[in-house]
């Protein structure tokens, strides 16, 4: 009787702690899983701005950035480094969230400024940012929004 009871402990024993184990494993692994999403390879870089009468795009791709400005297209090649800076800078961006930051203006309803988003795509996923005033991103977007745009604002033409 004795034995029967010492092997019933010993199961339930190690039953609670591989349960125990599992449980570390997989909390441990959650972190991992969203720096994972992180470090996904950026493959483009598209900033949007439109109003009524004008439209600009600018795309950044690994070797190129191709500006339309009112269907007027410029390709110019960049250096490997230009690129890697400016995906850095959308790396740090918690691109599934993307859509949810909040613009700090709302002249764009009122043709005050232009209609701007973001579309960032990595690992073959397309991730928008919400809209947000030409010149005014989300602080989360500030930083890749004036690498893709240049230091200077952009004003309604």
């Amino acid at each position: 009787m004795m034995n029967i009871q010492l092997i019933l402990f010993n199961i339930i024993l190690a039953t609670s702690a591989t349960n125990c184990m599992h449980k570390n494993n997989s909390e441990n692994n959650t972190p991992n899983m969203s720096s994972t999403v992180q470090q996904q390879k950026i493959e483009q870089i598209r900033l949007t701005e439109r109003t009524r009468g004008f439209s600009r795009d600018i795309v950044f791709t690994p070797s190129s950035k191709e500006s339309n400005i009112n269907e007027e297209i410029t390709n110019t090649k960049i250096s490997t480094a230009e690129w890697l800076a400016v995906s850095r800078l959308a790396q740090n961006i918690d691109l599934p969230k993307i859509s949810e930051l909040k613009s700090p203006t709302t002249g764009r309803y009122s043709d005050q400024a232009m209609i701007s988003s973001m579309i960032i795509t990595a690992g073959g996923k397309e991730y928008t940012s919400s809209e947000f005033d030409s010149g005014r991103p989300p602080k989360e977007l500030e930083a890749l929004y004036k690498a893709i745009n240049g230091s200077v604002t952009t004003k309604n033409p």
